[in-house]
């Protein structure tokens, strides 16, 4: 039986990267798991949702903490001088208990992200838009922003129908089983008056190549390849013949 796996979770630590970095032992952790989820939801939920917010990323230090956002349309987060960050700031830092530094990333080409391309193809539906069109232009455009391949798949109760079907559009190609593959992975969900409509969508980019780093361990002596075979020995000297005897 085939198994789903997320893409971004598959190449986690080969070509990308935690979105949340620290450390807890075991009585922290559940703690620092929950923060998480709060702050995320407190700015990609109930903060701005025309903020074109695609990912927030969590680095904890001893008694601070970073937090970058990445978004499409960085003035309405900053809001009119800096007043929206700020009031972000102050309700992380009353959430969290901690000093807060915030981050905001622009992300220069939004057609190539996959969490804002499903989003705007659930406002569409939610607009009653016609869904094949809306996922037709949605490839069309990340296709022609230089996207090597994407993969847009609907679910729901398409149109309205009784029955609830899937849909799928296709352009380029996606490789989910090569590691090295940057694929762009997002999740959106429509709220329509006949239930929620999913959407998924998949970016093919392009290749990056992982940087494997493999430190000494400690107390191990560092391998070192074979020296080449030793050319073969110089030709003993030549014997002194023998004295004739006498």
């Amino acid at each position: 039986m085939g198994h789903k796996v997320h893409p971004t979770g598959f190449r986690v630590g080969i070509i990308y990267d935690w979105q949340s970095k620290w450390y807890a032992g075991n009585k922290g952790y559940k703690v620092q798991l929950h923060e998480d989820i709060g702050i995320r939801n407190r700015i990609m939920g109930k903060g701005q949702p025309d903020a074109g917010i695609s990912k927030v990323e969590i680095d904890r230090n001893a008694n601070q903490m970073t937090v970058t956002i990445h978004t499409a349309k960085p003035g309405i987060v900053i809001g009119r001088n800096g007043a929206n960050v700020d009031l972000l700031r102050t309700d992380l830092e009353k959430q969290t208990g901690r000093r807060v530094r915030v981050n905001i990333n622009e992300i220069r080409v939004p057609e190539l992200d996959s969490y804002l391309v499903a989003r705007s193809i659930a406002d569409q539906l939610q607009r009653r838009v016609a869904f094949r069109r809306a996922i037709k232009q949605a490839v069309q455009r990340t296709m022609q922003r230089g996207a090597k391949g994407i993969r847009v798949r609907v679910g729901g109760r398409l149109g309205g129908s009784e029955m609830s079907r899937n849909e799928t559009e296709k352009a380029g190609r996606v490789p989910l089983h090569t590691l090295k593959a940057d694929i762009d992975f997002g999740i959106a969900e429509a709220h329509t008056t006949f239930g929620r409509i999913g959407v998924k969508v998949w970016i093919y980019k392009g290749d990056i190549e992982p940087v494997i780093n493999r430190p000494q361990m400690a107390g191990r002596p560092e391998i070192v390849p074979d020296a080449p075979l030793a050319q073969e020995a110089a030709p003993a000297a030549a014997v002194a013949p023998s004295q004739a005897s006498e």
